[in-house]
């Protein structure tokens, strides 16, 4: 399986709320940068208790409406097209970094100042 198929797996996990499949595809010791790159979870069991609250920590009436990967060598870039209730389309990107076939780091980047405001 190519890292880019692991990482559009995990998208579908989330989709289908099924967080204790997703988080197979981690290290025990990854580390998952929050938007605006100052909230920073560390470990897996960490980042999993940090899923049920998902909801809390997207907008109101978030929805993917596109996905796309990207692959080079040990990373792959998501590419996520979405909408709010807020905001009628928007994109941010989501860099997902590998050990072998488990992701060790989940970074994503938004504009940070049009999240904020949609909370």
């Amino acid at each position: 399986m190519n890292l880019s198929n692991i990482v559009q797996r995990g998208w579908e996990f989330v989709g289908k709320g099924d967080f204790d499949a997703l988080i197979l595809d981690y290290t025990d010791d990854m580390t998952f940068v929050m938007p605006g790159q100052e909230d920073i979870l560390r470990g897996r069991r960490t980042f999993r208790k940090a899923l049920n609250n998902l909801g809390g920590l997207l907008p109101p009436g978030f929805e993917i409406t596109e996905l796309r990967q990207i692959e080079t060598g040990n990373e792959v870039v998501s590419i996520v097209e979405w909408k709010s209730d807020k905001v009628a389309a928007s994109q941010l990107s989501v860099l997902f970094q590998f050990e072998g076939d488990k992701i060790y780091e989940e970074r994503w980047f938004v504009d940070t100042e049009q999240w904020k405001n949609l909370f």
